[in-house]
């Protein structure tokens, strides 16, 4: 009752909610849910922050940066082990000016100043498309090439961004029927572009862990 005290603040007639506990996506329109979808979002040691933002730009075709966590947690070990994991993961090499290194030059033990970047493909970790939004915590709600993992429960499976089910179905409720077109032929190229949404969209992440069914029944979450 407390936490939702606290959310019921921050709820708009038209919004995207992450229910974070409930693992899922929910579009509103004029107070109404029109369409919902689920979601993976943060594992206990990792988890996704609680947040109200604007959606206001879409990455088409992205790039991944990895993430300074992710780094030098899960990338790092593993490059440590055999170099080749950057071959095998189409991992570039970059400095800080974002031009490409040799990794072979590289003290491993002691890189210093890098980053690792993953080209736009099938094998991209944030699949297709980006939500874009404002926020301290380098978090965005993005695709996923491993699709399968929806089917999964519980789905805390990811080091704090929301990956989600059927995103691109996202454009249909965000852009009119030109937008629309101009977007899919963007990422129908392949390549890596930017677009601004003609209009913005508030973007709440919370977390409850009890809420009404339809019909009135109380219902509670781990």
């Amino acid at each position: 009752l407390e936490r939702w005290r606290w959310l019921a603040h921050e709820l708009e007639a038209n919004m995207l909610l992450v229910d974070i506990a409930g693992q899922r996506l929910t579009y509103f329109q004029q107070n109404q849910a029109l369409w919902q979808t689920r979601v993976i979002v943060g594992r206990p040691s990792r988890p996704t922050p609680l947040l109200k933002s604007t959606v206001n730009r879409l990455t088409l075709n992205p790039t991944w940066t990895v993430p300074p966590t992710i780094y030098r947690k899960d990338k790092l070990p593993e490059i440590r082990r055999d170099i080749a994991f950057l071959k095998s993961h189409d991992l570039q090499v970059l400095d800080r000016e974002g031009k490409s290194l040799d990794p072979e030059q590289i003290d491993w033990d002691n890189p210093g100043s890098i980053m690792l970047r993953q080209s736009a493909g099938p094998k991209n970790p944030l699949g297709e498309l980006v939500l874009r939004f404002a926020n301290p915590f380098s978090v965005y709600l993005h695709d996923t090439p491993n699709r399968e993992l929806f089917a999964k429960a519980p789905r805390a499976l990811s080091s704090g961004c929301v990956r989600v089910e059927g995103v691109t179905q996202v454009l249909d409720l965000l852009l009119d029927e030109a937008h629309r077109l101009s977007v899919e032929a963007k990422l129908a190229s392949g390549k890596t572009s930017e677009y601004r949404l003609p209009q913005s969209l508030p973007i709440l992440m919370a977390y409850w862990t009890a809420e009404a069914s339809a019909n009135g029944q109380a219902l509670y979450r781990p």
